[in-house]
C-alpha cells in the first residue's frame, strides 16, 4: 500500500489562539496546498479529530496534515535505470547522476532520462508522488542534485534555492592555463541565431559565476566554479567568455580529443534540511572520463 504524505507539529505557547490556517501559513504550507488538501482528498486534524482551518488552536494540541495523493503525468513513463543513490530520507533523495542522461525526457529520450529512472524507483519502492527534480543538470553534466518527494517538499527546496541557500561546487576542465580565482558577472541570454545556444549580451539575465584554479597541466586547467545564480549553461557560457571553454564543450568552443563531453561536474552539495533542521552536505568523486584528464602528465598543483 502506497504511503500518504503527512507532516504533523505539538502546538507551543507561541501560537496558541491562533487560527489553523495562521498556523500553517507559518509553517509555510501555501494557498495552493490548502486547496489541494481541501479539494483533492487531503485532510487536516487536531487531536486525531476532522478540523477546518478556523479551528482555534490551544497549547499542546496535535495538528497533522494529510496531503492528496500525487499522480505521475501519463507522459512520464518509468524505466529500470539503476540511480546511485548518495542519500535518501522520507522527504528527498540526492542523487549523483551519470553523464550523457537528460534530467527530463525529451523527443529524443522518451525514457532514458533521470526522471524515468526516478519513477521506476518510486513504483518499486511505493513512493506515492511524481518526479520534484529541485535543480536539474545538462544532459552531458554529470554530479548531484535533489529530488523531492512530495509537491509541498519541493516548493520548500525551491524557495531556498531562489534565496541561494542551496550551495553547489562544480568541478570543470577548462582550455588554457589559469591561475588564481576570479568572478565573472556577465548577463546570459539566447542566442538569436539557436534555440539552444546561449550567450554573454546586454539584454541578458543578470548572472555571476566564481571560480578557482585548483590544478594546470599542459594545456587544460582544472577548476572549482560555483553559482550566485542558476542560468542555462551559465559555466560553459561565461568560461567561452573568459577565452577558456570547457573540454568536450563544442558548442561554446572546447576540443573533444580528451573527452567526448563537456567536463563538468556537480562535485559538492550543501544546504539545510528545513525538516530535519540541520545542515547536510554531500560530494561525489568526478566520474571516470574526468578521473583520467587528471592523470594527464605535466601538471602542477597550485
Amino acid at each position: 500500500m502506497k504511503q500518504v504524505f503527512t507532516l504533523s507539529w505539538t502546538v507551543d505557547n507561541s501560537f496558541e489562539g491562533v487560527a489553523v490556517r495562521e498556523f500553517l501559513k507559518e509553517h509555510d504550507i501555501s494557498k495552493a496546498s490548502l486547496t489541494d488538501i481541501k479539494f483533492r482528498g487531503g485532510a487536516i486534524e487536531v487531536n486525531g479529530k476532522h478540523a477546518t482551518v478556523r479551528y482555534i488552536l490551544q497549547k499542546g494540541d496535535e495538528i497533522k496534515v494529510a496531503f492528496p495523493p500525487e499522480k505521475a503525468s501519463e507522459s512520464l513513463l518509468p524505466r529500470a535505470i539503476p540511480l546511485d543513490i548518495v542519500y535518501e530520507d522520507e522527504y528527498i533523495l540526492v542523487l549523483n547522476k551519470q553523464p550523457n542522461m537528460p534530467s527530463i525526457p525529451s523527443r529524443e529520450h522518451l525514457t532514458w532520462s533521470l526522471s524515468n529512472a526516478v519513477l521506476y524507483y518510486y513504483e518499486e519502492n511505493n513512493i506515492n508522488s511524481t518526479v520534484h527534480l529541485v535543480n536539474r543538470l545538462d544532459r552531458d553534466t554529470s554530479g548531484l542534485l535533489i529530488v523531492a518527494k512530495h509537491r509541498h517538499v519541493h516548493y520548500l527546496f525551491s524557495k531556498a534555492q531562489k534565496e541561494h541557500e542551496i550551495k553547489r561546487v562544480y568541478r570543470a576542465f577548462v582550455h588554457g592555463k589559469l591561475v588564481g580565482k576570479e568572478t565573472i558577472e556577465a548577463p546570459i541570454g539566447r542566442k538569436e541565431s539557436s534555440i539552444i545556444e546561449r550567450e554573454v549580451r546586454e539584454d541578458g539575465q543578470f548572472a555571476i559565476t566564481h571560480y578557482t584554479a585548483l590544478r594546470q597541466y599542459s594545456s587544460f586547467t582544472e577548476v572549482a566554479l560555483s553559482l550566485e545564480t542558476g542560468r542555462t549553461h551559465q559555466i560553459r557560457v561565461h568560461m567561452a567568455y573568459k577565452g577558456y571553454p570547457l573540454l568536450g564543450d563544442t558548442l561554446y568552443g572546447g576540443t573533444n580529443h580528451l573527452i567526448s563531453r563537456q567536463a563538468l561536474h556537480s562535485y559538492e552539495l550543501t544546504f539545510f534540511h528545513p525538516f530535519l533542521q540541520k545542515t547536510l552536505s554531500f560530494t561525489a568523486p568526478l566520474p571516470p572520463d574526468m578521473q583520467k584528464l587528471q592523470i594527464v602528465k605535466e601538471s602542477r598543483f597550485f
